[in-house]
């Protein structure tokens, strides 16, 4: 059983507040943690050392970014883009991998609980930072609302609703619950507040500039929020004000920017990325690599979980062979054969990692029984997986400078903005096909002849794998309940699963919290 603890307030917090902080396990005890334990609450006096407690809280944050199950499992192993089969008794896991896939998950589902907690728990910080008791510089109050803004979103995105706290109330008030439209606003209004206060960064390797909120991270996710807004407000979404967000981070000079995979590095200068948070890339690299392909920095080799569909694989344009030079999409990426060994890639491909692999040296790598290690296009099922079964999904590569100890995974970049600036056009029955076709020429594909929301869904799919936004473009295009390979056909089509369920811990801990419907 896992604890948080929170040092923010002048007097220590002796208590946990309701949902937002439960502990991380399945059971329904009431423990110490749940706010219906009063003994010992202090008064909130403010927080003592503002810059502290932003540095955790983002902290905090990227750790939560960088893991590989709870935040970035529910948004991508949850897609017909990313699945963790079952390989023997390998990742098992009393089927927390395979139920997401599969949508078949419950209100104790561990990684739905999870994610619940750390996010209420980013908006109740950020919330104690902002308050006129912790005395904030305009731009440190700009950075609080940012994160709470981001936190929340993801909240409203994932259950419906969003729990709230003031940090003055006492542990026996229990938090309100802001319906969905309530969130959206509270959402705007902390990002309207922000934006003049955040620093305009601009494109570059500025160390601090891209890590933490800068005024094009915040225009970025105010785009992002407006584009979703008919799901939560029931109203047409302010497309224009999706345009004019991109355009302003547009004229601080992002651009989207040839040579896909050198955006991923860490120490290339690019004209793409506009927040990346400081987390180990390692869950990117080594959760869907075979155990025998290693790096100098792990040699001990993959952990051969993560891997993709066929279906979203031949999405990419291209054929069946994806050697070197095979006349695929760069964004397909190759696996490197006898004729390409390159001592930086280790023998390990970009992108997607079908076939036959290698060694290093060009020679052929092999598997843990001596046969030729050759990834199998198609899988069997969740379960009954060989260690050599599926696509892997390499976009962080272990060659590249720093390896998978590097501290930069990209968060929000600009051709994400660019195709959500193209979709706002769409939806507002304008003409959004040149703007598509100027990235897929960037990126080696082939013009389309025109884009309708299939083409626009698939797009973002090929451009943003794996970089957390595939659940929530799968909602907002209407297709998250589609059939797609492995999934539960009872639950295709049913539109229950567009929401995850309200943790059961939080139902019990917090009654103003009511289960969202059809769990």
């Amino acid at each position: 059983m896992k604890r948080t603890l929170i040092k923010l307030m002048k007097p220590v917090l002796a208590t946990a507040f309701l949902s937002l902080l439960t502990v991380s396990c399945t059971d329904l005890a009431i423990e110490e943690s749940d706010s219906i334990i009063a003994e010992g609450s202090t008064v909130f006096e403010g927080v003592a050392d503002v810059d502290a407690s932003i540095t955790n809280l983002y902290n905090d944050t990227y750790g939560q970014l960088g893991d590989q199950g709870n935040f970035f499992a529910l948004n991508e192993v949850s897609t017909d883009e990313t699945l963790v089969p079952t390989r023997g008794t390998d990742w098992g896991d009393n089927g927390i991998w395979r139920t997401l896939h599969a949508h078949t998950w419950s209100p104790t589902h561990s990684f739905v609980l999870g994610t619940w907690n750390n996010l209420n728990q980013n908006v109740l910080r950020a919330s104690q930072i902002i308050d006129p008791l912790s005395a904030p510089s305009a731009e440190q109050e700009a950075q609080a609302r940012f994160l709470r803004a981001f936190s929340m979103f993801f909240v409203l995105d994932m259950w419906g609703v969003a729990p709230y706290r003031n940090p003055t109330d006492g542990s026996d008030v229990n938090p309100s619950v802001l319906s969905s439209l309530e969130a959206y606003d509270f959402i705007i209004n902390d990002l309207t507040a922000a934006l003049p206060n955040l620093p305009v960064a601009g494109p570059g390797p500025t160390e601090e500039g891209h890590s933490r909120a800068n005024r094009a991270a915040g225009n970025f996710l105010l785009a992002k929020v407006m584009l979703n807004a008919q799901r939560y407000t029931g109203s047409e979404p302010n497309y224009q004000g999706v345009i004019d967000a991109v355009d302003a981070i547009s004229a601080e000079g992002y651009a989207a920017q040839a040579g896909y995979f050198d955006i991923f590095k860490q120490d290339i200068p690019d004209t793409e990325t506009i927040w990346y948070a400081k987390a180990g890339v390692g869950n990117r690299i080594w959760n869907g690599l075979h155990y025998n392909q290693n790096s100098p920095d792990n040699s001990g080799g993959g952990w051969n979980g993560f891997t993709t569909l066929a279906e979203f694989y031949d999405s990419f344009e291209g054929g069946e062979d994806n050697s070197a030079g095979a006349g695929q999409e760069e964004r397909r990426g190759y696996v490197p054969g006898a004729s390409d060994s390159n001592s930086a890639n280790l023998g390990i491909g970009y992108g997607f990692l079908v076939g036959q692999q290698y060694e290093e040296d060009g020679t052929i790598l092999k598997d843990r029984t001596g046969n030729p290690l050759v990834f199998s296009k198609e899988l069997p099922g969740l379960s009954g997986n060989g260690e050599s079964t599926g696509i892997r999904i390499i976009k962080y590569h272990p060659g590249d400078d720093g390896g998978s100890f590097r501290s930069h995974e990209i968060v929000f970049r600009y051709a994400d903005a660019h195709l959500m600036k193209a979709e706002a056009m769409m939806r507002m029955g304008g003409n959004a096909t040149p703007m598509v076709n100027t990235l897929r020429t960037l990126r080696g594909a082939s013009p389309l002849g025109s884009v309708s929301e299939a083409d626009m869904l698939a797009e973002r799919g090929r451009e943003l794998y794996v970089e957390f936004w595939r659940r929530n473009d799968m909602v907002r295009f209407g297709q998250f309940t589609s059939d797609w390979e492995f999934k539960n056909p009872a639950s295709v089509g049913d539109t229950k699963w567009n929401l995850f369920p309200i943790p059961v811990n939080a139902l019990l801990s917090n009654p103003n919290l009511v289960q969202n419907a059809g769990y």
